[in-house]
């Protein structure tokens, strides 16, 4: 449950954070495929700089530390 009240941009941010973080997970899993099959992790460039654009119109490129608390405060921690 969230804790914080957050602004749209930072929402916003936290939200395509989130997206990003599904997407590398999801290149990195390699459950559903046949075991020897290496295959490169792929994160499409739009998401990565969906996420960028965020957290830069939220204020927050190059301030991980309160990046992060706002999202340990608005998101469970199930990482």
């Amino acid at each position: 449950m969230p804790t914080a009240v957050l602004t749209d941009r930072e929402r916003t941010a936290v939200q395509a954070y989130l997206r990003l973080l599904h997407t590398v997970r999801a290149a990195f899993d390699t459950a559903d495929g046949p075991p020897d099959t290496a295959r490169p992790p792929v994160v499409p460039p739009a998401v990565l700089a969906e996420a960028e654009q965020a957290l830069a119109e939220a204020g927050l490129a190059g301030n991980e530390e309160a990046f992060f608390g706002l999202l340990h405060s608005w998101c469970p921690p199930e990482f």
